[in-house]
């Protein structure tokens, strides 16, 4: 039977024939698993970036308010602060001594001290 085609080559070839296609199936189904597969973990990927993103941000909000406050509560800022407080209290002890010596010269007890002169309109 050499270079005859008989009903077992027929029957071998066509088995090799459906297990290629069955296999090429398989293949190609689970390619598509795969895929999609990747994809639903491409799309979970983007979300996690998106969220790290707007931590990162809230991130640096937070520690640029921190460094602000920091600055505002340094050593140096917090004596100057006090120094100038110190100096509007002292300014205010003062005028508040001066207004009552005044209030005391212009009228003490109720009546006008005597003037030496007075001028008289023209």
């Amino acid at each position: 039977m050499d270079g005859a085609i008989d009903i077992r080559l027929i029957v071998t070839l066509g088995g090799i024939l459906f297990s290629v296609a069955g296999a090429a199936a398989v293949g190609k189904m689970q390619i598509k698993v795969i895929q999609d597969t990747l994809s639903d973990i491409e799309a979970r990927l983007r979300k996690i970036d998106q969220r790290i993103d707007r931590l990162e941000n809230a991130e640096g909000v937070v520690k640029q308010r921190l460094d602000i406050l920091a600055k505002m509560n340094s050593p140096e800022n917090l004596r100057r602060d006090h120094m100038q407080i110190a100096n509007i209290l002292a300014d205010i002890a003062y005028l508040k001594s001066e207004a009552e010596r005044m209030h005391k010269i212009h009228n003490y007890n109720g009546v006008h001290p005597p003037v030496a002169s007075e001028r008289k309109a023209t």
